[in-house]
Formats: C-alpha cells, sequence, structure tokens
C-alpha cells in the first residue's frame, strides 16, 4: 500500500506530506484549493511526463517523494531491486520502497530525474513499479483494464484456479509445438543444404579413415626424409670408414687401423722377457683390436641398412608427409586434431543422414500436439466463457446499484485470427448502456461519470482476484449527485476493506464513508501575488463542517452540520 507522500512546489502546493493509512482514505477542498495536485504528483511517481508548468511560481524545481510497503515478492519490489535499489524490511515480512521524482525548468526544456529505494533510475522504471502498485482512475484517462492484453489477464484472473490450471496446461503445449514445428520447418526448408552438408561431411571422413593416421606419424617420417636425403653420403662414409679400420679388400696391401694395432701388439708381444709394464699394454692393444672390429661390423650392419631404392623411398616419404600436412591445415594443426574432429563430427553425419526419418517422427509429434492443444484450447475458452458470464452478471448487477439500470455488461470470448500463446480467443469487455444499443468496447460511448462507475464497478467485483495494492479515484463522482453518490461511496467503502482506496471527490455522500478525511486548504497571500495550499487530516467537528461545507457551501450551515451528522452516522451504520 501507499504509505506516505510528500509534494514540495507542486502546483499551489508548497510543501506537505500525507501520511496514508489502509482502507478508504477521501481527499477533498474547494475548488482551486490544489486536490488535482495529489494525483499529479502520485502519476509523476509512476513515470507520466514532466511538465515544467507544474512548478509552483516562483521556484525552479519540484519534488514528490511516495512511500510504498509490499510484499517481499510483489512485482514492483522485484522490478526496484533489479534496478539496485535498497529496501528495509520489517517484522511483518513487508519490504518498504521509496521513489522520488523531480523536475526543473531550464533554457532546453523540463529536466526530469528519479530515484527508486536510494538509487537513481530511468524514468520509466517508475512506470513499472507503479503498473503493480497503484491504479489510477480519472475522468479522462481510465489507465486499467485501457488494453485488451489487461483485459484478458483481469478474466483469467476472475476465472481462478480452474482457468490457471488450463491456461499452463495450453502454455506448455503450445510451447512444445513451437519447439518442433520450428525444427520440422529447419529440416524440410533446408534439405538442400542439409544433404550438401552431409555430402561434404561423408567425404571428408572418408578422406582421414582412408588416411589411416598413426600417432605421431608425421615426426616418424620427417625423421626417415631426412635420412634418406641423406643416404649416398652416409654409404660413402661407412665405405671410408670400414676401409680405414678394417682394409680395402681390392687392394690387400693398403694399411688399416685393425692390421696396424694388430702389427704393434704382435711387436710388443715378442719382446723377451716378462715385463709387467709390457704385459699391460699388450692387453690394451688387443682391446683395441676388438673393440675396431665391432666398430667395423657396427658400421657395416649400418650400410646394409639403408635402401638401395632410395629415391623411390624417399619420394614417398615425401608424398605421404604432404598428405598428413594437407589433413592437418583442414582439420588440425595437429594430426590429434585431424583424429579429434572426425571424432566429433560423426554423431553430426548420424543426424543428417537420419533426416528423413526425424522428418517423419516431428511430423508425427507435430500432429499430436496439435490434437493436444485443440483440447486444451477449448477447454479454456470454454472456461472463459463461463467466467466470462459470471463477470457480466455481477459486474452488471453492480452498475444497477450504482443508478445505471438498463446497462448490461458482457464479456466477448471470440476465436482469435490464429492460436498464441495465451489461447485461441480474443478478449473484449463490452457495455451495452441501454437496451436495443449495441454492445460496445469498455470505454467507448459513456460518458465521463458513466465510465468512471463502470470503472468502479469492475473494481469491485475484481477485488479478490486481480487486485493492485491502491487504487486511485480522481472525481470519479463527477456528473452525479443524490443517490447514485451515495451508491459510490458504499461501493468503494467495500473496495476498501480489500485493497487502500484514495478518493478525490466534491461529494459529501462519498467523503462520508472514508476512513479518514484529508483536506486540501488553499491560503491566498495577495499580497505576494500567489495562493499556497497545504493537506490536514480532519477528524471530529473539523470534518462534520466540511461535510457541511460540501453540503450546503458554508460550514457554519446548523442544518448543513446536522445532515452531515447523518451522513456520518449513515455511512457508519
Amino acid at each position: 500500500m501507499l504509505e506516505h507522500l510528500s509534494i514540495n512546489s507542486l502546483g499551489v502546493i508548497e510543501e506537505t506530506t500525507v501520511e496514508l493509512d489502509p482502507g478508504f482514505t477521501v481527499v477533498t477542498g474547494e475548488t482551486g484549493a490544489g486536490k488535482t495536485m495529489v494525483v499529479t504528483a502520485l502519476n509523476l511517481l509512476l513515470g507520466a511526463r514532466a511538465d515544467a508548468g507544474a512548478i509552483r511560481a516562483g521556484d525552479s524545481k519540484a519534488s514528490v517523494e511516495a512511500g510504498f510497503v509490499l510484499p517481499p515478492h510483489h512485482r514492483s519490489i522485484t522490478a526496484a531491486e533489479d534496478a539496485g535499489a535498497i529496501l528495509d524490511d520489517d517484522h511483518e515480512q513487508q519490504k518498504h520502497l521509496v521513489i522520488t521524482r523531480s523536475i526543473s525548468a531550464s533554457g532546453s526544456g523540463t529536466r526530469s530525474r528519479a530515484t527508486a529505494g536510494g538509487r537513481g533510475v530511468p524514468v520509466a522504471l517508475l512506470a513499472e513499479i507503479g503498473e503493480h502498485a497503484v491504479a489510477i482512475h480519472g475522468q479522462s484517462d481510465q489507465l486499467r483494464l485501457k488494453s485488451l492484453t489487461a483485459q484478458r489477464r483481469a478474466l483469467d484472473a476472475f476465472g481462478g484456479k480452474p482457468v490457471a490450471k488450463a491456461l499452463a496446461a495450453y502454455r506448455q503445449t503450445y510451447s512444445q509445438l513451437q519447439e518442433v514445428t520450428q525444427q520440422l520447418d529447419e529440416l524440410v526448408t533446408q534439405a538442400q543444404e542439409r544433404a550438401l552438408e552431409a555430402e561434404n561431411l561423408q567425404r571428408s571422413l572418408e578422406e582421414i579413415d582412408n588416411a589411416n593416421i598413426q600417432d605421431n606419424e608425421d615426426e616418424e617420417i620427417q625423421e626417415r626424409i631426412k635420412r634418406l636425403e641423406s643416404a649416398e653420403e652416409f654409404r660413402n662414409a661407412a665405405r671410408i670408414s670400414t676401409t680405414a679400420l678394417s682394409g680395402d679388400d681390392n687392394d690387400l696391401d693398403a694399411p688399416s687401423a685393425e692390421s696396424l694395432v694388430e702389427i704393434a701388439r704382435q711387436a710388443i708381444q715378442q719382446t723377451p722377457g716378462d715385463l709387467e709394464e709390457l704385459e699391460e699394454i699388450n692387453n690394451r692393444l688387443a682391446s683395441v683390436g676388438i673393440e675396431l672390429a665391432d666398430i667395423t661390423a657396427e658400421i657395416s650392419r649400418f650400410a646394409s641398412s639403408l635402401e638401395e631404392d632410395g629415391p623411390m623411398a624417399l619420394n614417398q616419404a615425401q608424398s605421404r608427409l604432404a598428405e598428413l600436412n594437407r589433413l592437418k591445415k583442414l582439420y588440425g594443426p595437429d594430426l590429434s586434431d585431424v583424429l579429434a574432429w572426425a571424432e566429433q563430427q560423426r554423431p553430426r553425419l548420424d543426424e543428417l543422414h537420419g533426416d528423413t526419418d526425424r522428418i517423419a517422427y516431428l511430423t508425427e509429434q507435430q500432429q499430436e500436439l496439435n490434437e493436444q492443444l485443440n483440447a486444451h484450447g477449448a477447454e479454456l475458452t470454454a472456461l472463459r466463457q463461463r467466467a466470462g458470464e459470471q463477470l457480466g452478471e455481477q459486474v452488471t448487477k453492480e452498475l444497477h446499484g450504482l443508478l445505471m439500470p438498463t446497462a448490461e455488461f458482457s464479456v466477448a470470448v471470440d476465436q482469435a485470427d490464429a492460436p498464441g500463446p495465451h489461447g485461441f480467443d480474443d478478449i473484449a469487455l463490452l457495455l451495452q448502456p441501454h437496451p436495443g444499443s449495441e454492445p460496445r468496447p469498455l470505454g467507448k460511448g459513456a460518458s465521463g461519470g458513466e465510465l468512471s462507475r463502470i470503472m468502479l464497478a469492475l473494481e469491485v467485483v475484481l477485488a479478490d482476484t486481480d487486485p493492485v495494492p491502491t487504487f486511485i479515484f480522481d472525481e470519479i463522482d463527477a456528473g452525479v449527485g443524490g443517490e447514485a453518490a451515495v451508491q459510490i461511496g458504499k461501493r468503494l467503502a467495500r473496495l476498501a476493506q480489500r485493497v487502500q482506496v484514495i478518493v478525490v471527490t466534491h461529494l459529501p455522500q462519498v467523503a462520508a464513508y472514508a476512513n479518514k478525511h484529508l483536506r486540501v486548504n488553499k491560503a491566498p497571500n495577495v499580497e505576494a501575488g500567489f495562493t499556497t495550499s497545504d493537506v490536514s487530516e480532519l477528524t471530529g467537528d473539523e470534518r462534520v463542517a466540511e461535510l457541511a461545507r460540501m453540503l450546503a457551501g458554508h460550514a457554519d450551515s446548523t442544518s448543513a452540520r446536522e445532515h452531515a451528522r447523518e451522513l456520518l452516522e449513515t455511512s457508519t451504520a
């Protein structure tokens, strides 16, 4: 609910703060006192366009502030917290939200600033917060239930749990159908592209599979190529080394390392005596001879391992390396990446090859979901029609009580052009002002006073099912009087038993039903050339005097005061 409202330099109001309570609060005052500034302030707080002309004469800036008390999970609280607002909790598990709006005149136009919970926010956020916290009804602008979307939501809320359950089932099926239809459309419309993708993917995977890639194969081939490219040098080195170590078969007299070592060993061995030093040298020379023979044999094995078809083997290795490098360039950068890419793409190829089966499956599923959607949609339509009849009867009854005896309220549940996320139906609230006339959309063909009574009747009926915490009615009783005014007062009081109701009125019959009475007081300053207003709460004799003024134009009239007391007693009863 709205906890307080502060106004500074707006219209004729210099500065005032109004504390508000649950229930029914009425705002009265003489013509021109500034009653509408209360509604103007609230409109600014709800994101209305700022007008520098609303700033009090002589001031350069106007500001308004409102404090709300709302449940923690209320949509207005969530919107404010998402914007960074800082809110206070209380022991009753409620949160306090303070929003402000200031406007100032500048050379380039009007400047406006807004805050929520102490944080600067876009003005548009105030509209989002206010949409779920306050409903304003005035003579020229019925903000609530104005759109067809809002009317559909109101009817669904009035329908209660049966409509909510049917709508949830419908929405779930509708969402599934949309998803299946999208997949099916993609498969059908992109059949050629998907077939080409499958062909290219098949070719790539066959290419990789046929390559029979081994781990680290490219590195091994590079080493082999180096060996093959130097094979002739290796063979020549082996020949020279073997000749130097063991001699030349074609020149038996040519010296060799092995023969020279053997000559040296025999020379040492043939010396006379057994000198220990020479024995050791002899043994070492024998070891050197054996080592040279081993080296010669190893060189011979190395020479034998060199492929005789060197150019052909080199060409084959280079071709294989080129193929591996090409695959790496396409799917790499490494051979392991090529193999990994192939494994990742195989499921996609299976999916593309299964398009025909997939299309058949999705087509069958689409048909089943369409049947389910038709069933859910028909059930939802029937429930809405039933709820519409009940809503029409109840609102019509309220209108008759508001002295519109020939008016008939109804709800049109018509088939939409196409199924949508909310069902098969277009919902419209209609009014037949008198017998023989055509039912017309809400708000068309009704006077301001009639429209105000229609909205009041709707809000009274919807109060338990589609409420906002606070309702503001501005001059809702304009154009009515007498018994109609009394009936309006009664229904506002009934509405206030469920939600907070704030009414700006000039009718004492309405004001008498309020739990709290606020008066806008006008104080002209002739010398200064301007008028100042403030707001005060009336109780006891002050309230009687105000009602008497509203009845007779004179607060001191004895008969008017008696009538005022009678009104208060009647409303209390």
